[in-house]
């Protein structure tokens, strides 16, 4: 079997941190099952070390399942140096994350923290809305992850992996949002932690009456 170089990249990563790349049916739904499971423990550790530090940014709440929502909005500025087509992303509060779009790898081999929640929320809002092409949300990405002072070996790892397999997320996206699923919640909405995603997101009276302006920006 010939891979190019992005597989072959990909394939590497893996290795590096004891994951394999999973290509076909079975081998994925068992893939997506460590992966939802790996970032309920990722995040689990980092919110429960969160409630030792007050002076933490990033305020999130979570459903029963491993899905996730902004108490308050987060941002990402561009550099001075940054190229013209890399700009500036706010996800506002009560947008619902599952973080779908972020490779395992990005679990693996970062620590629990805060401050790398922000790169996968940001692109995981990017893949939500869909206002910028697929490249860009990724190159934003990188571009986050380096912000964060995150090994440079270590952002090649997990951006090439997402360039090879974020499609998948990227299309399962467009087709969620195409059936009428919505991820912006009022602001009064008040999940509590045993509340099922299954069954909140079904419901007509927790999501905002119209995305915001980002979400519906061509």
């Amino acid at each position: 079997m010939l891979f190019n170089r992005r597989e072959t990249l990909a394939l590497a990563a893996g290795s590096a941190l004891g994951l394999s790349v999973a290509k076909t049916g079975s081998a994925q739904t068992a893939q997506s099952g460590q992966a939802s499971t790996a970032v309920e423990s990722w995040m689990d550790e980092w919110i429960s070390s969160r409630q030792r530090a007050s002076d933490d940014p990033l305020h999130v709440g979570r459903f029963k399942e491993p899905i996730y929502y902004l108490l308050r909005p987060i941002s990402w500025q561009p550099g001075a140096d940054a190229p013209a087509r890399l700009e500036a992303v706010e996800a506002p509060a009560g947008f619902v994350t599952d973080f779908a779009s972020i490779p395992q790898i990005f679990w693996s081999a970062l620590r629990p923290d805060g401050e790398y929640t922000y790169p996968a929320i940001i692109h995981d809002y990017l893949y939500w809305t869909q206002t910028r092409p697929r490249a860009v949300a990724d190159e934003i990405f990188r571009a986050s992850m380096q912000d964060f002072n995150i090994a440079p070996k270590t952002i090649t790892l997990i951006y090439e992996a997402v360039r090879l397999g974020g499609q998948s997320a990227w299309d399962g996206n467009a087709e969620l949002k195409r059936k009428g699923e919505r991820r912006f919640l009022k602001p009064d909405a008040n999940p509590r932690a045993r509340d099922s995603w299954i069954i909140w997101k079904e419901r007509t009276d927790v999501f905002a009456d119209a995305d915001p302006p980002e979400a519906t920006k061509k």
